[in-house]
């Protein structure tokens, strides 16, 4: 059971960090080329020169285009009329239409941001031709000039956002699930009676099942960090001690949890039911794990004040990613540090050394 405590995690971080991409690495697309000429070439050539497009279809008709869009054969349909390239060359502005199939809506999000960047790219290069070519000067033309940085995720790879989020989860599911079973195992096995007699007071017995449990969470945690900076090239930019007093603060919450769940539950399958329906899930769809809170309606946002793992999770990507620590999350370790507190002094007042 120790060993799977302790490989069940890293298996999860494997498969989740892999799982959980919301990149488009690859745009299935089909091509309806109306104009065939040397510049609709080049406009589509620059959709494939991203290698982000790959044109799976070639077609002469609507038809034969829709069939493909709704068999979810190509995310996108690239249509470029006729006389394309001679409004190009008039100055008549020359449009295209891109179809997008949006039963994904991420997908189809991305994928159009990729058809701007592509088109306005497009567009200015044709611009500073005309420029030349006129004689008028670039400058003549007044093009805008950016610089655009991306901080923290350069490479805007969702897995750097997702795995420090699922290290979070993992160590809540570990401390919440085991100690929920800890108590109501013993009143299945029998050995429940046998603290009966013992002289223990009841916070006692809470701190006898919670401090195995607490070292469990640091070793989980002090496998799980190594193996995502391993398999995923994700360093710490933060402190790590900071890191692993956030966890503890965070583990005194899901600790709590669980062994409120154990002292009112009958038996374990009722403990695993409560820990899984009633806590974890909603821990995780309103954290911002996966959703962003600002997305969400107001009433709810106001209910995510009350998730325990909704401020670990900013503090643990902000250690990881943006390397902050306490000066701009010490709100959010009070805030940890008060609800773990009142959750294992509400459990040891529920908890009731006695048969029922």
């Amino acid at each position: 059971m120790f060993m799977l405590i302790l490989i069940s995690p890293l298996m999860q971080l494997l498969f989740l960090g892999y799982a959980v991409n919301f990149d488009v690495n690859v745009v299935h697309t089909a091509i309806f080329d109306s104009d065939r000429t040397v510049t609709s070439r080049d406009y589509l050539e620059r959709f494939s020169a991203s290698g982000r497009f790959k044109f799976d279809y070639f077609v002469d008709n609507y038809e034969d285009l829709q069939k493909h869009i709704d068999d979810g054969e190509v995310l996108v349909a690239i249509v470029i009329p006729d006389g394309f390239e001679k409004n190009v060359m008039r100055n008549i502005p020359a449009k295209v239409q891109i179809l997008f199939e949006g039963s994904d809506g991420n997908s189809a999000s991305i994928a159009a941001g990729y058809v701007q960047g592509i088109t306005a790219k497009f567009s200015k290069n044709i611009l500073l031709e005309k420029a030349k070519s006129s004689g008028a000067g670039v400058s003549y033309f007044n093009l805008p000039q950016t610089e655009v940085r991306v901080w923290y995720n350069p490479e805007l790879l969702s897995r750097n956002f997702m795995v420090p989020g699922i290290v979070a989860m993992l160590l809540m599911i570990i401390t919440l699930v085991l100690t929920s079973l800890a108590i109501v195992k013993e009143k299945e096995i029998g050995t429940f009676e046998q603290l009966i007699v013992t002289p223990i007071k009841s916070y006692q017995l809470i701190l006898g099942k919670i401090i195995p449990f607490i070292i469990i969470g640091f070793v989980v945690i002090s496998i799980i960090i190594p193996a995502m900076r391993l398999i995923f090239d994700i360093v710490i930019k933060g402190s790590v001690l900071f890191l692993f007093f956030s966890s503890f603060l965070f583990v005194l919450s899901t600790l709590g949890l669980g062994m409120l769940i154990s002292t009112v539950s009958k038996t374990q399958q009722q403990a695993m039911m409560i820990s899984i329906f009633l806590v974890m899930m909603p821990m995780v769809f309103l954290s911002g794990f996966a959703f962003p809170i600002e997305n969400m309606p107001q009433i709810i946002q106001y209910i995510t004040y009350l998730i325990p793992l909704r401020y670990f999770m900013t503090i643990i990507r902000g250690v990881i990613l943006k390397g902050t620590g306490f000066e701009t999350y010490y709100m959010e370790l009070i805030i940890l540090f008060f609800m773990g507190t009142l959750i294992l002094v509400v459990s040891s007042l529920k908890f009731s050394k006695k048969l029922e």
